[in-house]
């Protein structure tokens, strides 16, 4: 099948208000996890973090399944297990322990401004591992707000030396831009199954090591305040984050979550009278130029689609031209909906983004 078309893509909105929301949420446990950490060690907290995201989000698809029946979107593949075992284990498990460490062995001066490099490390293994596609207006946008985050986080030659524990801080970043990239694979599963998974099994993973290290369960209240902050800042915000992968892409998805030491800069400044700094004022140039570049972009060519079986959330648009089966009537009764079906060959031209259905080479 070929079909002709031109033009752009308008930038999809939808991907970008998740990739944003996901940066907000993250964004709210900076301020947050500092008051948390005055009762509990770093360890347990990121286990009862990872734990509240597991729980919450477990909660949340039972009540969904409750007042809405069974979920649109489908759940994770058997094939797919290759993709999240290593997503989890990576990003829940091993990043946790390195940036814990490298705290423990005098990393903190340095942190924030290393942890920006997982946005780096994102966008590079997006790039040359997966090969998603880069021009220059997404490089120089991905440049541009980290660059900003740099700015925000700098705080002078005297305190950017790589301290002992920066090497595990850096370490950190690369496992969770791993991670990242193998949720990529996942993304269009359903992504509150998805988080859950990550959550109960990196919270309980965690929360026996901080135990076996001698590490004792905090009281009732900050303990409740650390589940409830996971659900909100790592588990809602990592649904948030694989919904706008599915639109977006993971270098993409992470440049827009790159702005998340920005965002908390915003909120310290809004709530907790925090004053208006040059930095803060010459960071949200540097990042509002660099989702502007992104927002603008427009990528379009001749480009091939294989013949294809699977199975997704999807709305009955130019890629989406089938039937629906005998069976298949009450999934295709409303939009979105999710069932297998085969994609047709089909070879056209038409502005697009790296989506689940544009993953080709260039």
């Amino acid at each position: 099948m070929a079909s002709t078309g031109g033009g752009s893509a308008t930038i999809p909105k939808t991907g970008v208000f998740y990739g944003l929301a996901a940066a907000l949420l993250f964004a709210l446990s900076t301020p947050l996890a500092k008051v948390l950490l005055d009762a509990m060690p770093p360890l347990m907290l990121a286990a009862l973090l990872y734990s509240g995201s597991g729980l919450g989000l477990a909660l949340l698809a039972l009540v969904r399944g409750m007042t809405a029946g069974q979920s649109p979107e489908r759940s994770v593949a058997v094939s797919e297990l290759k993709w999240l075992s290593p997503a989890i284990i990576c990003g829940g498990i091993l990043a946790p322990i390195a940036m814990m460490q490298g705290l423990a062995l005098g990393g903190a001066a340095a942190s924030s401004m290393l942890l920006n490099l997982e946005g780096v490390f994102t966008a590079l293994i997006a790039w040359i591992a997966f090969k998603e596609n880069v021009d220059r207006r997404v490089f120089c946008g991905m440049v541009s707000i980290l660059l900003g985050g740099f700015v925000l986080t700098f705080r002078g030659l005297d305190h950017a030396a790589l301290a002992p524990g920066s090497l595990l801080i850096v370490l950190a970043c690369v496992l969770w831009a791993l991670d990242n990239n193998f949720c990529r694979k996942v993304s269009t599963s359903d992504s509150v199954l998805v988080a859950m998974a990550k959550g109960l099994i990196a919270g309980g993973v965690n929360l026996g090591i901080a135990l076996a290290c001698g590490q004792q369960l905090p009281s009732l209240l900050p303990a409740a305040l650390a589940l409830g902050l996971g659900f909100l800042s790592y588990g809602l915000s990592l649904v948030s984050y694989l919904t706008a992968q599915r639109y977006l892409g993971t270098a993409r998805t992470g440049a827009y979550f790159a702005s998340a030491p920005f965002i908390a800069a915003l909120l310290a400044m809004v709530f907790l009278h925090e004053p208006l700094t040059l930095a803060l004022s010459a960071a949200s140039l540097l990042m509002a130029l660099g989702i502007w570049l992104h927002l603008t972009e427009r990528h379009s060519h001749a480009h091939v689609h294989e013949a294809t079986e699977h199975c997704h959330l999807h709305y009955h648009d130019d890629h989406h031209h089938h039937g629906h089966e005998t069976e298949d009537i009450a999934a295709g009764s409303a939009e979105p909906h999710a069932h297998w079906h085969r994609h047709e060959r089909m070879e056209h031209a038409h502005g697009h983004y790296p989506d689940s259905h544009h993953e080709h080479t260039h």
